[in-house]
C-alpha cells in the first residue's frame, strides 16, 4: 500500500484527487492539508510514502514546503502536481528535493503512473526539464569533492560503480541487468546499497551526485 497525503489549497480538488487515487488498488490517501503549517504536521505524524503537492497554495509557494516536508518526514517523496507551467519553478522544486512534477492537465492515468514510478525511486519529468538540469550541472564537475563524499564513495563496490556509470546513461533496471549479467532484483539490491551509502533518496539525486563527484560524465 503506497500512503498519500495531498496538499492543495481547494478542498474540492483534493476531493477529487482522493478519489481518484483510492479508486487505484494498492493507494491510500492517508493525510490532506491545505497550507504548508499544515501539510507540514500532517507529513510529521502520519509518515506518508509519498506527497502530491501543489505549487501553489495560495499567498504561499509549494516550492518552500518541498525541503520542510522531507525532514519532517525522513524519506518520504515528493510529487508535484501543479497548474503551473513554467519550468524554472519545475527546475527549483527538483532542487529542493521533489522527484517528479505532473501537470493538473495531465490525464488521471498518468498522474496514477507517475505515482507508482517516484514511489519505485524513479523520477517523473519533462525531457526538457532534465535536459536543462544535466546541462547545468556540466559546467560544475569541476569542484573539489570533499574528502567527507571522497570517504562515502570509497565505500562502493566495483559492482556499484558499474551500476551508477550505467545509470547515469539513462539505463532502466531491466537495461542494467542485461549489460551487467545480472537479475533485476540484483540490480534493486544494488541500487538500495548505493543510495544508503551516498545519501542520495532516488535515481536523479544520485545521477546528479555521480556527475558532481566523477562517478560519471555528463552528456555533452
Amino acid at each position: 500500500m503506497i500512503r498519500i497525503e495531498v496538499v492543495d489549497d481547494h478542498v474540492v480538488v483534493r476531493s477529487g484527487l482522493k478519489l481518484l487515487v483510492e479508486s487505484h488498488p494498492g493507494l491510500a490517501v492517508v493525510a490532506e492539508a491545505g497550507t504548508i503549517r499544515d501539510a507540514v504536521a500532517a507529513a510529521e505524524r502520519e509518515r506518508p510514502d509519498l506527497v502530491l503537492l501543489d505549487l501553489s497554495l495560495g499567498r504561499e509557494s509549494g516550492i518552500d514546503a518541498v525541503s520542510q516536508l522531507k525532514i519532517a518526514a525522513p524519506g518520504v517523496r515528493v510529487l508535484v502536481l501543479t497548474g503551473i507551467t513554467d519550468e524554472d519553478a519545475h527546475e527549483e522544486a527538483i532542487r529542493r528535493g521533489a522527484s517528479g512534477v505532473v501537470l493538473k492537465e495531465s490525464a488521471g492515468d498518468t498522474l496514477l503512473k507517475a505515482i507508482e514510478t517516484v514511489h519505485a525511486g524513479e523520477v517523473w519529468l519533462k525531457r526538457t526539464v532534465t535536459a536543462r538540469l544535466l546541462r547545468e550541472l556540466g559546467g560544475s564537475t569541476a569542484a573539489t569533492v570533499p574528502d567527507p563524499q571522497q570517504a562515502r564513495i570509497a565505500t562502493l563496490t566495483p559492482r556499484e560503480r558499474e551500476v551508477v556509470a550505467l545509470l547515469a546513461r539513462g539505463l532502466r533496471n531491466r537495461e542494467i541487468a542485461a549489460q551487467l549479467h545480472l537479475s533485476e532484483a540484483t540490480v534493486r539490491h544494488h541500487l538500495t546499497s548505493i543510495f544508503g551509502k551516498l545519501d542520495t533518496p532516488d535515481r536523479l539525486t544520485l545521477v546528479i551526485y555521480a556527475f558532481e563527484h566523477g562517478l560519471a560524465s555528463p552528456p555533452h
